[in-house]
């Protein structure tokens, strides 16, 4: 799980510039509106919309922005936002697991494809690389002032599978299964994590040259570029020498 850490590290640290914040409330807002409308605006009654403001938090998101976005979500006119998923290859036999949310399938359909096209990437069938990842619960917390062993044994007794500390994070994985106690646990400690989700984790990693997995992280990026593109999941392994690279 080490190579996936270091992975959160590095989309957290991107998202510090303004060009990144930018798409990243805007990836919120899309889960707020959804939220709304599967669950009600209420988020003590709607644990989906409580997760993704906490997430809103995490990242900086003013209240106005938050509250503007739940005002969008109850409105009935407001655009229909849909989730979608798509798998493919991408060159060197790297999987790809990209997650979108879309008013427009026609238009996601065809960006997702695009790229795949462009880097020379295979979009695959609904399903078929599945069985290479696990979902995962993963919780990025502020150390701060934290007593570790005491929070690690808290985590554990929650249902944590692995507890990784690095940057004065901590980055909390669990079963998909046990997301949902592990978020009620860090409520009873009033800990608020940066970030929590359920993520798509590679089963095995492939471990590429520097240069190679550059190129697999530009790709990457041109997912993640995309307005309709929520998460990009790949089982290319993160080594150190990929982050000083980078």
């Amino acid at each position: 799980m080490s190579g996936h850490s270091k992975w959160s590290t590095i989309k957290r640290k991107k998202g510090a510039n303004d060009a990144k914040r930018s798409k990243i409330f805007s990836k919120i807002i899309k889960d707020i509106t959804i939220a709304v409308k599967d669950g009600g605006a209420d988020p003590e009654g709607n644990p989906r919309l409580r997760l993704v403001i906490a997430n809103a938090k995490g990242a900086s998101m003013p209240k106005d922005n938050i509250q503007r976005a739940i005002n969008k979500g109850k409105d009935k006119d407001a655009s229909n936002f849909l989730e979608y998923t798509f798998e493919g290859y991408l060159p060197h036999g790297i999987a790809a697991y990209v997650e979108c949310t879309s008013d427009n399938q026609q238009r996601t359909v065809s960006n997702v494809r695009s790229i795949f096209n462009k880097f020379s990437g295979n979009l695959g069938t609904h399903g078929s690389l599945s069985f290479m990842f696990d979902r995962k619960g993963v919780f990025m917390i502020p150390l701060g002032d934290l007593d570790q062993d005491e929070f690690e044994l808290e985590m554990i007794d929650a249902g944590a599978e692995d507890i990784v500390v690095e940057d004065n994070f901590i980055t909390v994985t669990t079963v998909m299964e046990d997301f949902g106690s592990l978020m009620k646990k860090l409520e009873e400690l009033g800990v608020e994590p940066e970030n929590a989700e359920l993520q798509r984790i590679s089963k095995e990693s492939i471990n590429l040259s520097v240069e190679d997995a550059k190129k697999i992280m530009k790709i990457v990026e041109a997912f993640e570029d995309d307005d309709d593109v929520q998460n990009v999941f790949h089982n290319m392994d993160i080594t150190d020498e990929l982050i000083e690279a980078m």
